[in-house]
């Protein structure tokens, strides 16, 4: 999929973009995701004040899962975390099988774990980020907007 064309929306999948930010790294951080089911979307975002990055990236695919009701629809992620889609797609089995020793944020594996064994079907795209992607440019927007609007920066 280049950067110009849109996901096919339609009622056969979920589509969901997610982002997080970090003011500092560790630091204030954001993060968000749009859901998309044929032509109902759902944003969810939120903050947390010590974190970093890759926590809020973590999170914000966490808190989307949760948000899912129906556990047998498809379900496409796109995200421009190579942590997190190289993580789910490629060392995650491996972290598992080796009980996730020397693995950082532990317990957010753990949790996205668990939710993604609850779902018939997920795939984690990798997007490359501020590659003008309108999905993944206001993902990126609203996470930026929680540190912003959280810690009055």
């Amino acid at each position: 999929m280049t950067c110009l064309q849109k996901p096919m929306l339609s009622k056969s999948k979920i589509v969901i973009y997610t982002d997080g930010a970090c003011s500092g790294n560790p630091g204030h951080g954001g993060y968000a995701a749009i859901l998309i089911y044929g032509n109902k979307k759902k944003i969810i975002s939120g903050h947390e004040d010590f974190t970093t990055n890759n926590r809020m990236e973590l999170k914000a695919v966490i808190e989307a899962l949760k948000a899912i009701k129906k556990k047998n629809i498809p379900i496409e992620i796109y995200t421009d975390s190579t942590y997190v889609q190289k993580g789910v797609n490629l060392w995650l089995e491996n972290w598992k099988k080796r009980g996730f020793k020397k693995v950082k944020n532990v317990d957010l594996w753990i949790e996205l774990d668990k939710l993604i064994n609850s779902f018939k079907h997920i795939k984690f795209i990798h997007v490359k980020g501020h590659s003008g992607n309108s999905l993944n440019q206001l993902v990126d927007s609203l996470a930026k907007k929680e540190i912003r609007k959280n810690h009055n920066l």
